[in-house]
């Protein structure tokens, strides 16, 4: 087993073989012991006073007993303050390309390594127990266990924030948070403290511009792209700087949930994002995300209208293109989510040589933030923990303090001393040297002009978003506004909007009942930029890998249609779910074949799949047909724009469902496709193939139904109005 999970491990497994030594399987072969080692007769009654027909006081001198309840009483680690739900993964890292013109980091430079990494995605507001598909930033942190010691870049999904400078983190963050007086709302940004900082810090107005995109409800953490945010540098071997920023592109394109769909899920299933990652890793369709690099040379720092240490700034990639030159891929779960996911510790301060800080103000308090926080959580002992550990060599002269792991030999613990024992390192030896950057300026609480300017990002975003994109934000800001009860708070929020583009502030006003700005508070520049909206991360091959495609069946359905679908979809590595009337088996028509279904049409909902697919079959069509439910299934999936495949008596049940006459379905033999809805009334043996080609304008039905479901949603039918006529 050890050999195996080496083999999808970076760099030879070392991380695995790290943790191998604190690794643990509970097998029927041992038996329950103390933390002491000392075996225990029995987990069920504490050390008593009894008699045959009594019992008595309960005795402090049982020592397993004292143990157990103890070691339960502190169970629990202090939250974090932020991010701190979340899911994790193992997996590799490696560059194809190297970047050695702009670093000496062997990570980012030796095409022959694999590095091991751990991968962990969050939300920020919420806490350990909120939902997983609520509006809010992800944080995208990958901890690399490089030969030269761990380099973490702890980012979010987002490449700006919210504030410039960290001194205003808590303000943010208190804003953000629920309200004092009474806690709520949890796991949002729906109410008045957070809109009033937004509009009296106008700093912020980029970043909630972003956050009410649809990038603030993604359809997976697999889909979602990765920004380091703040703005680092490199070094090459000739001493050469140049400033940079990293980027996660996901090789399944970026996509998003449909903000009814977030709001049903995090009641019907919170867990949803934590589980989809780890049903496609244990599935074997291995996230990946290609790595990208923007790159200025320190010479051009200031070249360009923004500062490029504002962290409220994007670079944008008609001035600065992303250079893709490696490859991340997550392939292990994890074995214990609290040892793992949950203790393990990021810094952004934990960087390896070639690899360096910029000046950027919000990074230089990230880096004393960070490493504040871990010592709060886990004590300061934090980076001995298993999963926070290097596996490259550690040796210094720190000791003590609580929860120590190591036991260093010898008889000294300070340098100089006189054995020359373990001295520092030289630079050609490896040591970190810092840049010699030469800085000049005089002591103040300021910032530099190019920091003062708030808005024109704001509106290059809005320009640069499809009419969908758009559509969706006015929504996203007309629900979080309506949820701020304090008229000065929305009357003032859509005063703000002005500021980006008058029509958006014009049409937010009418829905949330602010006044109606009369004018723009300043003109639109009309510049777009490229690579802000998602519909320029389409997946980089088409395929329905990791989706989850559901199949309604009742008594006597179509045994032929079903088993073709159902291997086709397992087959193109997708995840089939049947669901039918009943979990108890469920006879085909031909009354010889059955099948046991996954869930009952009241235990499961269409948000918790990507498509849907009705097989004929009379007597079950005419059961799904009575059913308010399974009507209900189509009509929800329609609204939220996901492809739905009905073949035989099945295509009739579709259509009367949405009963919408510009969805048209097949009339005879022929596949027919409409917004998104694939139909085949006439099935034969050659009806379906079985390799499926994924490709625009093919002919045969699961390809077409395929294809549909790789486009991942029909926005056809939100641009002409039809999910909106559908009641879901």
């Amino acid at each position: 087993m050890q050999k195996a999970q080496q083999a999808i491990m970076g760099h030879k497994g070392d991380k695995t073989t790290d943790l191998a030594q604190d690794t643990k399987e509970i097998s029927a072969k041992d038996r329950l012991t103390t933390d002491y080692g000392v075996k225990q007769a029995s987990a069920d009654d504490w050390l008593k006073v009894v008699g045959q027909d009594k019992t008595g006081p309960m005795l402090l001198e049982d020592p397993f007993g004292r143990e157990r309840i103890h070691r339960f009483d502190h169970e629990r680690i202090p939250e974090r303050v932020v991010h701190a739900r979340g899911s994790g993964a193992f997996g590799k890292f490696r560059v194809y390309e190297s970047a050695e013109d702009v670093t000496f980091a062997p990570v980012l430079t030796d095409t022959s390594r694999e590095t091991p990494v751990f991968v962990r995605f969050s939300t920020v507001l919420g806490s350990r127990g909120s939902a997983d598909t609520v509006r809010d930033v992800r944080g995208f942190a990958v901890k690399f266990y490089t030969q030269e010691g761990n380099w973490d870049l702890v980012g979010n999904d987002i490449p700006v924030f919210f504030i410039q400078d960290a001194i205003k983190f808590p303000d943010v963050i208190h804003a953000g948070k629920p309200e004092p007086h009474n806690e709520v709302p949890q796991a949002q940004s729906a109410h008045n403290n957070f809109w009033d900082f937004q509009f009296n810090h106008t700093e912020a107005t980029h970043m909630f511009m972003w956050a009410m995109s649809d990038r603030g409800i993604p359809r997976s953490y697999r889909m979602m792209q990765g920004f380091g945010v703040n703005t680092f540098t490199l070094i090459n071997a000739k001493g050469e700087r140049h400033f940079v920023k990293f980027i996660w592109t996901p090789e399944l394109g970026v996509h998003s949930l449909v903000w009814d769909e977030a709001l049903k899920l995090a009641g019907e299933d919170p867990d949803f994002h934590r589980k989809d990652l780890w049903e496609a890793i244990e599935n074997g369709v291995y996230p990946k995300w290609k790595f990208g690099i923007q790159v200025i040379p320190e010479a051009d720092e200031h070249k360009f209208d923004f500062d490029i240490l504002d962290a409220t700034k994007v670079w944008p990639e008609d001035l600065i293109p992303t250079r893709y030159i490696g490859e991340l891929e997550l392939n292990r779960n994890p074995d214990e989510f609290f040892t793992q996911t949950e203790q393990i510790a990021f810094c952004t301060s934990h960087v390896v040589p070639g690899i360096g800080f910029s000046d950027d103000p919000l990074l230089q308090g990230r880096n004393f933030s960070y490493f504040d926080t871990q010592l709060s959580r886990l004590g300061i002992n934090w980076q001995e923990l298993p999963i926070n550990r290097p596996v490259c060599p550690v040796m210094n002269f720190n000791r003590d303090g609580a929860m120590r792991h190591t036991i260093t030999k010898g008889t000294v613990n300070y340098w100089p001393n006189r054995f020359d024992a373990c001295p520092p390192a030289s630079h050609q030896e490896g040591g970190y040297v810092e840049y010699a950057e030469k800085v000049a300026g005089i002591k103040a609480r300021a910032r530099s002009d190019k920091f003062k300017e708030h808005f024109k990002q704001a509106q290059l975003f809005w320009n640069s978003m499809s009419p969908i994109e758009k559509n969706h934000i006015i929504n996203a800001l007309s629900f979080e506004l309506d949820h701020c009860e304090d008229p000065v708070v929305y009357g003032r929020m859509v005063q703000r909007l002005a500021d980006i583009d008058l029509g958006l502030a014009q049409t937010v006003a009418e829905m949330v009942g602010g006044e109606a700005p009369k004018q723009a508070g300043r003109p639109n520049h009309g510049l777009r930029a490229k690579a802000l909206s998602q519909f320029e991360f389409p997946p980089m091959k088409m395929s329905i890998a990791s989706r989850r495609i559901a199949i309604l069946i009742a008594d006597g359905y179509d045994p032929v249609a079903f088993s073709a679908a159902y291997g086709a979809i397992s087959a193109g590595l997708a995840i089939p779910l049947v669901i039918g009337t009943k979990r108890s088996k469920i006879v085909a028509a031909d009354g010889t074949t059955s099948i046991q279904p996954h869930h009952h049409l009241e235990g499961f909902r269409s948000v918790m799949v990507d498509a849907l697919f009705i097989p004929g079959g009379e007597k079950s069509i005419a059961t799904l047909s009575k059913s308010g439910r399974a009507q209900h299934w189509i009509r929800e999936a329609f609204g939220h724009l996901k492809a739905i495949g009905a073949t035989g008596e099945g295509v009739d049940f579709v259509h009367n469902t949405i009963a919408l006459p510009r969805v048209t379905v097949s009339a005879s033999g022929d596949v027919h496709e409409s917004y998104g809805v694939v139909t085949l009334r006439q099935i034969s043996p050659s009806s379906f193939t079985e390799a499926v080609q994924i490709a625009k304008g093919a002919k045969g039905f699961l390809e077409k139904f395929f294809y549909a479901i790789a486009q991942h949603r029909n926005f056809d039918r939100e641009l002409d109005g039809l999910h909106s006529m559908v009641a879901f």
